[in-house]
């Protein structure tokens, strides 16, 4: 016999189905939402219902938007001679947070992964190569995730753009700032001694 009502048990399975969510965060944020007034409620059940409907994605860089192409695409002020890739929509949000990178995106939409049936032909790849051949991009920036997958992908996407004449380059990886180094696993470590810079 369950102790919860069933409507805040739904609420709660269906929060904690959500990346980061465990059921203790779901059960407060259900118990949250019963305390806020129904105006709010209604609110935020109308945004989710219109997330899906009211975005597409930029026929341009493939990232998610709400007009096409999306407004990255269309501002006037970015540098047209920088080509980011990343694997996913959520990547472009870390990137501009930065305030350092001022070019465009492309979005693959995951990255190569051949034990999960993942291919080239699977992802945004095909596309990226005509932007590339435009004559207006002279350097391809590699931001794919650090994992094996991610790392498969930069090397495949490196090996066809490369003959474009641009310049391919690589997120440097390494220490976090404020990070120790006796604390840094010898991967992390490596890959800053290999990254280094001169100072």
């Amino acid at each position: 016999m369950s102790i919860t009502a069933e409507p805040i048990a739904r609420v709660v399975l269906a929060l904690s189905k959500l990346p980061g969510i465990g059921p203790k965060s779901a059960q407060r944020l259900a118990y949250h939402l019963l305390d806020s007034p129904d105006m709010e409620i209604e609110e935020l059940a109308n945004s989710l219902l219109e997330l899906k409907g009211g975005l597409s994605l930029c026929s341009t860089c493939f990232n998610v938007a709400d007009r096409n192409p999306c407004s990255i695409c269309t501002d006037a002020n970015r540098d047209a001679a920088l080509l980011c890739v990343v694997e996913r929509p959520s990547d472009i949000p870390p990137v501009e947070r930065t305030g350092r990178f001022h070019g465009f995106y492309h979005v693959l939409h995951g990255s190569l992964n051949p034990a999960r049936g993942i291919g080239p032909d699977a992802l945004r790849i095909r596309e990226l190569l005509p932007r590339v051949r435009s004559g207006a991009v002279t350097e391809v920036i590699l931001a794919t995730n650090p994992t094996v997958e991610g790392e498969a992908t930069a090397m495949y996407i490196r090996q066809l753009v490369s003959p474009c004449g641009v310049r391919v380059t690589r997120l440097a990886r390494g220490l976090p700032f404020g990070a120790d180094i006796e604390y840094a696993d010898d991967i992390t470590l490596g890959q800053a001694i290999e990254s280094r810079q001169g100072f």
